[in-house]
């Protein structure tokens, strides 16, 4: 039996660099954070935050970069996508640049951390572990980092089925993550994984609009009346007494140390 598109196709041939360009405000306004116990694990046993410079890879609008920042590290944070670097809030201890995973424009080992948040399946995985192995101290720690939708909370599995067939089954939607590369190349050892939960909080037109941040669903999509009934029909059966639904997430964080 032959394996499905969905099965076969390398995400990193799918645009990555431009399929965002115009969902950056609903991106800025609807994706999810992270849970703060997930940047706890990421820089636990690193040097002290302010000693740190870190680089965020397909940072998108800084949503992971600027709770890193907010700890105190120095980040760097690469991104390839002219909207969504200019769609970001500044913080004085984050710098944007444009750049990719594949080719971060960085210096041999000159950074204690690399992490990759909602990234690293759009890469095209040894050439970038490689590029993440090189600008790396000997011993840094590489971070990668996927927000998974949980799929035994009713609404989330709810709303991930409408996202599905809107997407018409599209590849990232059922391969999002992607750990295979890690395990396999020889460029880090001593890969572990941890798993939090992250509850996001969303009105009506927050859960529209998170729908909307997904690069593979078509902007068109929404000017169809039944798939914004599909949200709404969803959204007044999960509504809480304050008019609140809320997605879950299973965070998980894939640590790794950089071979010397």
């Amino acid at each position: 039996m032959s394996q499905s598109h969905s099965e076969t196709t390398p995400l990193h041939t799918l645009n990555p660099l431009n399929r965002f360009s115009d969902r950056a405000d609903d991106y800025v306004k609807y994706r999810p954070s992270y849970p703060a116990d997930a940047i706890d694990i990421i820089l636990e046993g690193l040097e002290k935050n302010s000693q740190i410079i870190a680089v965020d890879i397909g940072a998108g609008t800084g949503i992971s970069s600027r709770l890193l920042a907010e700890r105190g590290v120095n980040v760097i944070a690469i991104e390839p996508n002219a909207a969504m670097r200019e769609a970001a809030e500044p913080h004085p201890l984050l710098e944007f640049r444009d750049g990719t995973a594949e080719f971060t424009k960085l210096a041999d080992k000159s950074v204690d951390l690399v992490t990759c948040f909602q990234a690293f399946h759009w890469f095209n995985p040894e050439p970038a572990l490689s590029e993440f192995h090189r600008i790396l101290k000997p011993s840094g720690r590489l971070a990668v980092v996927w927000n998974n939708r949980d799929k035994e909370d009713a609404l989330t599995a709810e709303y991930s089925q409408i996202v599905r067939e809107a997407s018409n089954n599209h590849p990232a939607e059922s391969r999002m993550q992607s750990v295979e590369p890690l395990f396999a190349t020889p460029h880090f050892i001593n890969v572990r994984e941890y798993t939090f939960t992250y509850r996001q909080q969303l009105d009506l037109t927050g859960l529209i609009g998170r729908a909307k941040s997904v690069s593979y669903l078509p902007n068109e999509n929404f000017s169809d009346n039944k798939l914004i009934d599909s949200f709404q029909e969803i959204y007044q059966r999960f509504r809480d007494e304050n008019g609140f639904v809320y997605l879950v997430y299973r965070t998980s964080v894939h640590l790794g140390e950089a071979v010397n």
